[in-house]
């Protein structure tokens, strides 16, 4: 009783034709109804808005309903609005925005990030996977269009963009832009853009669609890095754990030295800033990038005061070179960051500030000490290298209570699901 119908711009199926044809509700944008011919008294709904409730009343009695959508319902569309609203509705589809605009670049988009720019803080994590990833499409809405991303991408991130308007329909328009362009160009409400490095767009045959699968492994050896000029592996895989670097997110590493977090950071499909006052550190940090093939920004200069330049971090490493040197730089990131800090520190006299500075800021704060001593393979006791020196690890967490963390001594037993839901229209 209830079809969802995708319109790409090539003519409607005989199918579809008739159940608009014959339904009593027809509902989506006006200029995706304009032709289409609809039976005598049906109601037609253009509002989005008023949607959802005119497919219930619709419903309610009876009646058949027809919701019209661009491209493909299923991808970023009407269907999980939908679904979530109760209705199981039966779909015929067309091409997708994305598809039909890497068509018209003439690029494959199998290993293509797809991120929507709308709700919430869709638009800033949409412009921090273009930072990190060379191949990214961007499904616009008004206020977050090619525009704002060149005004976010420009300078720092270097792209092409292609800015495709009304893809199928009369208006049609492909542009070719660079972000500084973009941000001066009038636009006529555009549906994708695409968001490409040139020198990686064709990329590898990925053998999974989307993003590519993160690393092997995590926290590298000390020695794949230039000069050993990293934060230590164990300390590197405790602070990796507590950051949580993942697609959309933005990482600090500041007082980077040779920018170790942020290169794992980027390997883990985060976009991240590798931060030092030190020029000779900075052009460490350039030599790991390439080394391990990711995207990382360089930032040269004093923390605090370089970080008001830079884009609104979710987690930020502070390094033991500029943690101890005082809580002004720990509560400055505290103060940025959306979800976590973690701070490194040779003196566990600063323990104390640094978790003061981040719990004045609303973080849930943890501290511990490590230090690790190599077992194996095992060498002869007179070559024997001695365990390495303590380090003491500050982490917050912003909106974790610290009551609802897990007690020691306590289960959560397992939960088992009698019988599984139906799925409507669904086998058994």
């Amino acid at each position: 009783m209830l079809t969802v119908i995708g319109r790409d711009g090539s003519p409607l199926p005989a199918e579809a034709r008739e159940l608009v044809a014959s339904a009593a509700l027809v509902a989506g944008d006006a200029r995706l109804l304009e032709d289409l011919t609809t039976r005598a008294g049906a109601r037609v709904v253009t509002a989005s808005a008023d949607v959802l409730a005119a497919v219930d009343e619709a419903l309610g009695r009876g009646e058949q309903a027809v919701v019209v959508v661009d491209g493909d319902p299923g991808f970023f569309g009407a269907v999980r609005a939908l679904r979530e609203h109760g209705h199981a509705p039966y779909v015929l589809p067309g091409l997708s925005p994305v598809a039909r605009a890497f068509a018209r670049a003439g690029l494959p988009w199998d290993d293509a990030v797809v991120v929507s720019a709308g709700d919430g803080d869709g638009f800033r994590r949409a412009v921090n996977a273009c930072r990190a990833h060379p191949k990214v499409a961007v499904l616009t809405v008004p206020g977050a269009g090619p525009a704002e991303l060149g005004r976010d991408l420009f300078p720092q991130t270097p792209r092409s963009f292609i800015v495709c308007e009304d893809l199928g329909g009369p208006r049609e328009r492909v542009v070719h832009a660079r972000p500084a362009e973009a941000t001066t160009r009038p636009w006529r409400d555009p549906q994708v853009v695409l968001v490409l490095d040139r020198r990686r767009a064709l990329g590898g045959a990925p053998w999974s669609a989307g993003a590519a699968p993160g690393p092997a492994g995590w926290a590298l050896p000390d020695a794949a890095f230039q000069d050993g000029a990293a934060a230590r592996q164990d300390v590197r895989a405790f602070a990796l754990a507590k950051l949580g670097p993942r697609l959309g997110d933005m990482v600090w590493d500041v007082g980077s030295r040779g920018g170790s977090v942020a290169v794992e950071a980027a390997r883990l499909g985060a976009a991240s800033v590798a931060v030092d006052r030190d020029t000779a550190a900075c052009e460490r940090v350039r030599v790991n990038v390439r080394a391990h093939g990711v995207k990382v920004a360089v930032s040269r200069g004093e923390a605090p005061d370089v970080l008001d330049h830079l884009p609104v971090p979710d987690a930020v490493f502070v390094g033991r070179g500029v943690a101890g040197n005082g809580t002004e730089v720990v509560r400055a990131c505290a103060v940025r960051a959306l979800r976590s800090v973690v701070v490194e520190l040779d003196d566990e006299a600063h323990v104390r500030p640094a978790c003061e500075s981040l719990a004045a800021e609303g973080f849930t704060t943890e501290a511990v000490r490590l230090q690790a001593e190599k077992l194996w393979p095992p060498t002869p006791p007179a070559t024997r290298s001695a365990p390495s020196a303590p380090v003491s690890i500050v982490w917050g967490e912003r909106g974790v209570p610290a009551d609802a963390r897990p007690q020691a001594g306590t289960q959560r037993r397992a939960r088992t699901i009698a019988e599984l839901p139906a799925v409507p229209g669904g086998d058994e």
